[in-house]
């Protein structure tokens, strides 16, 4: 019997993490499991390029222009999320990003090529925000934390699931990239449709709204404008993890291909055992920005040990173990923070300029990142982006965003 009391206290923990989510909180879950399970164009968009002929230059430009349409398509989805609703804009952008994913593996000329990856990263980008403010509408102050880690739990679920599925197919066939994730993508619109109506009890209860009626730019909200910024800062030092570490990983600890998507894979496994449940602990303590300072802080740390510790693989363990930990606190919360200044009249637009910030970083951190090694050298990168870090965990404590 006390050899089963601590395995029946956990998994009432476990339990307790998942309890009294809304039930278009996990259906908006499930869309995005499904969506995020055929992302496998993007991480093989180079290879495919340089494969059918194009410079590895010609390559980076492309990937460019997804990022670039992301940080366009997270502002004007944000917009149009307010005026439309977020239900349109995500059957929207789900079926209109898979038909162009499917244009796209069509296409031969590079010029169209370039277009093609603009506009579909515009449109496939323009569903975050309005993803974000259905997770907002759809929870209650409470579990609003744990909400969006569901949906994170989602997201790296899909990834691991689209990153594997994606290697294999891509080793006999990269057409097939782009077809599976314009299917999926198409999937999860329908599923979206028939699952999450607008006749569900859900959507028509009235959430109590403590923000004026009045619709206020995010822009005029200082605190917020603030808060980006300092998110910014901290995706331009965590992108770092999916561009220049496997580099440095392969290059200076001279690890095989395996064992460097075994750490990657790492993050997301962490992520899916223990975010529901430290989330769960924490989220009625009140404490969101100290918690996202802690987060900025383990981050920071996990730079500094390529500096301090030898060149070993538990020091690649630690690292991640550590940038993973940090994520957990951070990214949670910091979606708490944006949905809880926003009201139900403004929620897109503060959704969309809080996505255009990790867009916005998704393309200057890597670009950055692997510049400053190149001419300076990794241990000059871990300083800068450790600092960085450092710097702004200091910030989310002391600037008075409360």
């Amino acid at each position: 019997m006390n050899l089963l009391k601590p395995l029946n206290s956990t998994q009432s923990l476990y339990k307790n993490a998942y309890s009294g989510l809304s039930r278009s909180t996990w259906l908006l879950s499930l869309v995005m499991l499904v969506n995020r399970s055929g992302t496998m164009v993007l991480p093989f968009m180079t290879i495919y390029l340089t494969g059918i002929g194009f410079s590895l230059f010609q390559a980076g430009i492309v990937v460019g222009l997804f990022g670039a349409g992301a940080v366009c398509g997270a502002i004007i989805g944000g917009k149009l999320t307010d005026r439309l609703g977020f239900r349109r804009i995500q059957l929207f952008t789900l079926a209109g990003g898979g038909v162009l994913f499917i244009l796209l593996g069509l296409m031969k000329s590079y010029l169209l090529i370039c277009i093609f990856t603009f506009i579909l990263s515009l449109v496939n980008d323009a569903f975050r925000p309005a993803n974000n403010a259905a997770i907002a509408q759809y929870s209650k102050p409470a579990n609003r934390t744990r909400s969006y880690s569901l949906n994170r739990l989602a997201i790296n679920l899909g990834w691991a699931v689209g990153g594997t599925l994606g290697g294999f197919i891509a080793s006999f066939n990269y057409h097939l990239l782009f077809w599976i994730d314009g299917f999926t993508n198409i999937l999860a619109a329908i599923m979206l449709y028939y699952l999450l109506r607008p006749a569900d009890a859900e959507e028509k209860e009235k959430i109590v709204d403590s923000k004026p009626e009045e619709k206020i730019s995010p822009l005029k909200d200082k605190k917020f404008t603030i808060f980006i910024i300092l998110v910014l800062l901290y995706g331009l030092c965590f992108y770092q993890l999916y561009s220049t570490i496997p580099v440095y990983y392969k290059d200076v600890f001279h690890m095989s291909e395996l064992k460097i998507g075994i750490l990657m894979g790492l993050n997301g496994l962490i992520i899916v055992i223990i975010e529901m449940v430290l989330i769960f602990y924490l989220e009625s303590k009140n404490r969101t920005l100290l918690f996202i300072s802690h987060g900025l802080i383990l981050t920071s740390l996990s730079f500094l040990v390529y500096i301090f510790l030898p060149m070993h693989s538990v020091t690649a363990l630690i690292s991640v173990i550590l940038v993973t930990l940090g994520e957990i606190l951070a990214m949670p919360f910091m979606n708490n923070y944006w949905a809880s200044r926003a009201s139900s009249h403004n929620r897109g637009e503060y959704a969309g300029y809080y996505a255009m910030a990790w867009s916005l970083s998704q393309v200057l951190g890597p670009t950055g990142g692997t510049w400053i090694a190149a001419h300076f050298g990794f241990n000059c990168l871990w300083w800068i982006v450790a600092v960085i870090c450092l710097i702004t965990g200091i910030l989310f404590r002391s600037v008075k965003l409360r």
